[in-house]
């Protein structure tokens, strides 16, 4: 049986249950068992975490001191994703070694009460600051160089190939003024194919264009790939192959494809004409696939640009679809409240099930 998590006691203290049709529930609706919730896993902090005041400028210019640059580390307790950053990535291919030797990590809990003080000199709580940068997603990490500007922000997990192209780049490998999304394209073949794409997945283009012209009737989720990407391969394979749950909810919206690598012209919702390796780049893209999803009028509702399991991706689809984010805007507290829904329903929830 699920804990009852801090997350979800804070949604009954502030009598913010979504009132959507998932959460429309009869209270004459008995079940004689809970489901089973699973998949949390709390992550261990490496000893080298800087000791803190929580004044970035500070810390900025203290890392700059000893030849390094500050991370800040959004996370929270209970999160597999975390887990999987120290816990797989740090034991990889001499990671932990180069984060050590290059940065100085801040972490800070996204539910904290702690005082912050940001480069800008405004001063928040922990959980004030998540929420005025959007952090919908932990693992969160923000990059910072001597000069005190956010280079790279990472939203979600990276496994460690990536993660450690994140870190060269945010040390400064990178070619001046060349954004991360570019510099991880210009590491990859472009010659190559796309996976196939799904049979319900819709012509990108005519798709696109029609869409750019009026208000549609289904929300829009355009999937990035790359060629050769094995995590673009687990997607179609696992995440949508093996799991109804995702197919039913992306059969609700408008799906297309697009080559991440293309400069072949294309109209995004909003009517822009741009290719897609621009269209990747404006979004920062890091990761692939990334899903960006739109409402009904063009309007960006979530960007998915990290690695997420099939229960964190159902989850981000039924968000967008039920229009969720119209009542409730952390999308962290919509997660919590979506699990105990289904595991009351008898539901069992791992989240951390491929």
């Amino acid at each position: 049986m699920k804990p009852l998590s801090l997350f979800f006691t804070l949604l009954i203290s502030a009598g913010l249950l979504i009132s959507s049709p998932l959460y429309a529930q009869s209270s004459e609706t008995a079940f004689e068992a809970k489901g089973v919730y699973s998949g949390n896993k709390n992550a261990t902090h490496p000893e080298w975490f800087k000791e803190s005041f929580l004044d970035f400028s500070e810390d900025i210019e203290e890392a700059a001191a000893d030849g390094k640059r500050l991370v800040l580390y959004f996370w929270q307790t209970g999160c597999p994703y975390c887990n999987q950053l120290w816990e797989h990535n740090m034991a990889v291919d001499g990671i932990a070694q180069a984060f050590q030797a290059q940065y100085d990590v801040v972490a800070i809990n996204m539910w904290g009460d702690q005082d912050v003080v940001t480069v800008a000199g405004k001063q928040f709580t922990e959980k004030e600051l998540a929420r005025a940068l959007d952090v919908d997603f932990t693992p969160t990490l923000l990059f910072y160089d001597e000069k005190k500007k956010n280079i790279l922000r990472l939203n979600g997990y990276l496994p460690p190939k990536k993660f450690k192209a994140a870190l060269a780049y945010g040390s400064g490998a990178n070619s001046p003024g060349q954004g991360f999304s570019d510099y991880l394209l210009d590491q990859t073949n472009s010659t190559l194919a796309l996976s196939t794409p799904e049979l319900f997945f819709k012509p990108a283009n005519e798709t696109l264009s029609k869409r750019s012209k009026s208000a549609a009737e289904r929300p829009l989720a355009v999937v990035f790939e790359v060629p050769e990407c094995e995590t673009c391969e687990r997607f179609h394979a696992v995440t949508i192959g093996k799991h109804a749950d995702t197919r039913d909810l992306l059969a609700k919206m408008d799906v297309v494809q697009l080559n991440a690598l293309s400069e072949d012209k294309i109209t995004k919702p909003n009517g822009e004409e741009t290719t897609a390796r621009q269209w990747a780049q404006d979004l920062g893209l890091n990761y692939y696939p990334s899903i960006a999803l739109f409402d009904e009028q063009g309007e960006q509702v979530m960007l998915m640009n990290a690695y997420f399991r099939s229960f964190h991706t159902q989850s981000v689809f039924a968000y967008v679809l039920e229009k969720a984010y119209l009542q409730e805007p952390s999308f962290q507290r919509y997660l919590t409240a979506r699990v105990d829904v289904l595991t009351e329903q008898g539901i069992d929830v791992d989240i951390w099930e491929e």
